[in-house]
């Protein structure tokens, strides 16, 4: 019989090993690392602790008996990010491929439970083949356990999955419940049915990719936020994230002050809103050009493009952009556009990091297929999200506020903290061709006419000043100074203190 040093030997290379040396070979065959060597990308260089090395699974039928492999599956534990603590779990393949059994998820949970207690990040690395069929409902309960505490640490602490193989089934609520989903493309695909049962239920002919890859849910359906070409350039840009966000709730986010002078001036900015009202412009450029070292992290960069939400720093503080993009639909707001902003404001809120809007919007977006999808409702979830914010918020017209969106859009009236706009911003209740036509609709067919009392309407109301006037605008300020002026604004408030009437919770337009 072994000694102790050697049984706990042998236990930990039976656990460095997995399914063995031949689903190692085949993990890497399709361009994917182990579980193991997944951390080691993601996590700083010696900072991984290990626990549940030796769990294994306690099912007893179809001889599983027999087949034992320490860890069972999925390797838990927590180190750091750039030095920050976060706790993990990383599916293994190569062992029963990744199935979740009623111990796999006991160790999720373990983890989970102990990232709330000391108020750290959660980051689960998911390549799965789902719940594990030999113990029925005991693996849909682990699934179970999983699904409440995610529920119970959201607005806690970050959550964080990432889909590097398959996750189908009820597997996918888990990371549909957490903060951000990053996939790998080609080698991943998330769906609740898979192929074969679409084609038995619909008759639809579909591959798991484009049922469930990476460019569906990136660019079709929105669950996906990022989506990277391989597994090394996943997990390095999960660090990238980490590196905006605080550890928990009660955390400050992190500050890294870079060479990128506050006070800097950019003048290429006087021009960037072209003459013509209705010539588009890319919001993108002001982003870069405000933003410390042009750094821009976005979110859904390939959904709903009408408008940017991101991280980045200004001032080294890090901070939450939300942008109309005049490029896209001319800036509409439409409802895969509400939902996308609600949700990214919502983040910011919960975690108190600051939110910079840039605001060029011209309405929502009419027709009947936006109204029978539910418009209204959903165009709420982005009224809401803004009202129920305390986090500091900082808004910036750069050109056109119109309308219902004009309220929605961070104003004043939605307790912005402070609200700018350029010098050629037009805040009104539609644009002056439109609203000349409604006023004097008794002069439509007098051309001449009409166009005089455009050019009045548009003398009267298509600049700031009629808001400055009543204090919705507190300064009109040149773009060249952007940056400047939002640096200060973020200095001022970031001991800012609001809290909404205690509830137990809203009920946000779902």
């Amino acid at each position: 019989m072994p000694n102790i040093d050697q049984q706990l030997t042998q236990k930990r290379l039976a656990a460095h090993m997995g399914g063995g040396i031949k689903r190692i070979e085949a993990q890497h065959a399709k361009g994917k690392l182990t579980a193991r060597e997944r951390l080691e990308v993601l996590l700083d260089q010696g900072s991984f602790e290990e626990w549940d090395m030796f769990v294994e699974h306690r099912c007893n039928d179809f001889d599983m008996q027999e087949q034992k492999v320490p860890g069972d599956g999925v390797v838990t534990g927590y180190g750091t990010i750039n030095g920050k603590l976060v706790f993990v779990f990383s599916q293994d393949f190569t062992v029963f491929g990744g199935s979740l059994s009623e111990a796999h998820a006991e160790k999720i949970c373990k983890i989970m439970d102990q990232a709330m207690k000391v108020g750290a990040p959660v980051i689960g690395l998911n390549d799965s083949g789902g719940a594990r069929i030999q113990e029925g409902v005991a693996s849909l309960g682990g699934y179970a356990e999983v699904f409440q505490r995610n529920a119970l640490a959201s607005g806690v602490v970050p959550q964080i999955s990432v889909i590097m193989g398959p996750c189908a089934g009820g597997a996918v609520y888990s990371p549909a419940m957490t903060d951000f989903i990053f996939m790998v493309k080609d080698s991943s695909y998330m769906f609740v049915t898979g192929p074969e049962v679409v084609k038995t239920v619909t008759h639809e002919d579909v591959s798991a990719q484009d049922l469930g890859g990476a460019l569906t849910h990136t660019t079709k359906s929105g669950v996906v936020d990022r989506a990277f070409e391989d597994d090394v350039q996943t997990l390095l840009m999960v660090r990238k994230l980490m590196d905006y966000l605080p550890s928990n709730n009660r955390a400050p986010a992190p500050f890294l002050k870079g060479l990128d002078p506050v006070h800097r001036t950019t003048e290429s900015l006087n021009d960037l809103v072209p003459s013509n009202p209705n010539q588009p412009y890319d919001m993108h450029e002001l982003i870069f050009k405000m933003v410390d070292d042009e750094d821009f992290f976005e979110i859904q960069p390939e959904y709903a493009k009408n408008i940017i939400v991101g991280f980045a720093r200004m001032g080294g503080m890090s901070v939450g952009i939300v942008a109309n993009q005049p490029l896209v639909l001319a800036g509409c707001l439409d409802i895969k556009s509400s939902i996308k902003a609600a949700r990214f404001v919502r983040f910011c809120d919960a975690f108190s990091i600051p939110i910079v809007t840039l605001v060029d919007v011209p309405g929502f977006m009419p027709g009947t297929s936006q109204e029978y999808a539910g418009i209204i409702k959903h165009g709420a979830k982005l009224l809401y999200a803004y009202a129920e914010c305390t986090s500091p918020k900082i808004t910036l017209i750069t050109r056109k506020a119109y309308g219902g969106a004009y309220d929605v859009m961070a104003s004043k009236h939605l307790r912005g903290d402070v609200n700018f706009a350029w010098p050629n911003a037009e805040i009104a209740v539609m644009g002056a061709k439109g609203a000349v036509e409604i006023i004097f609709r008794e002069d439509k067919n007098d051309p001449q006419k009409l166009a005089d009392r455009e050019a009045q309407y548009k003398a009267r109301f298509a600049n700031p000043f009629v808001a400055g006037a009543r204090g919705y605008i507190d300064d009109v300020i040149e773009p060249s100074e952007t940056r400047k002026r939002i640096c200060r604004s973020l200095v001022m408030l970031k001991d800012k203190k609001l809290e909404n009437p205690w509830r137990k919770h809203g009920n946000i337009p779902l």
